[in-house]
């Protein structure tokens, strides 16, 4: 499951909220890599969460209970 947002929308998407910003070449790269990493963790820590309240399903509320 390799799966990634296009490059130039992402550059694009930066520019639009920061237009007087100048980033480095693999700036985009990174910022896409950090949502990864932010997604990835949210998704333990609310399987985590799930086992510790007997379900074998994620729900929003464990979602929600991790990401406060």
């Amino acid at each position: 499951m390799v799966s990634s947002v296009p490059r130039a929308r992402v550059r694009t998407f930066i520019k639009k909220r920061l237009p007087a910003l100048r980033l480095d070449a693999t700036t985009d790269m990174l910022i896409h890599l950090s949502c990864l990493l932010f997604l990835q963790r949210l998704a333990t820590e609310a399987r985590l969460k799930a086992v510790e309240d007997r379900c074998s399903v994620i729900k929003p509320a464990h979602i929600r209970a991790v990401a406060k």
